[in-house]
């Protein structure tokens, strides 16, 4: 038997969610490691010391989207339930990708996604999607003062042209 799907909203209450500030969509930490990495242990670009790893449940409906922004740490998406979510990569070397999250694995979509530190990034849902809900990784874990949004949006479109719509949109304001 098939069980309904449940609407944006419901999996919002059901899971806890709050909007995430900043970045855009809904989210809710669901994992902060006890362990923690000395700043001495950690690469020059962490100030402070860190979590091992962070883990929050994500979601995107048509009204929100990942702002881009980059952080200092790997993160790892991985695609729960719900509808594809188009995932923007910007990478330091000014490579560039875009990777669909879902379940249609004979269409290219693939059920995990690694950001690469440092790597401009910003998500949006699939056209015709109610909501998409992934899980996030961040090692070592994440912290609010990490989060970076581009300081001159006009660099970031100059270096990667062929990604101006999906950057463009994915620096709107959030509704």
């Amino acid at each position: 038997m098939e069980q309904e799907r449940l609407d944006a909203d419901a999996m919002i209450r059901a899971l806890g969610l709050v909007p995430l500030p900043r970045e855009g969509g809904w989210y809710r930490e669901t994992h902060r490691s006890s362990e923690r990495v000395a700043a001495a242990a950690l690469p020059a670009r962490f100030q402070h010391e860190r979590s091992f790893a962070t883990a929050i449940h994500y979601l995107l409906t048509p009204e929100t989207c990942s702002r881009v922004h980059r952080l200092p740490a790997d993160e790892l998406y991985f695609f729960h339930d719900g509808d594809p979510v188009r995932v923007l990569l910007l990478h330091p070397d000014g490579s560039d990708e875009e990777v669909v999250l879902g379940t249609a694995l004979d269409r290219g979509q693939r059920t995990q996604c690694v950001v690469p530190a440092g790597s401009w990034q910003g998500s949006v849902l699939e056209p015709g999607g109610a909501w998409g809900l992934l899980g996030v990784v961040v090692t070592p874990g994440f912290e609010f003062a990490d989060y970076e949004e581009p300081a001159d949006p006009a660099a970031l479109l100059e270096r990667h042209p062929a990604r101006r719509a999906l950057i463009e949109r994915l620096m709107l304001p959030q509704s």
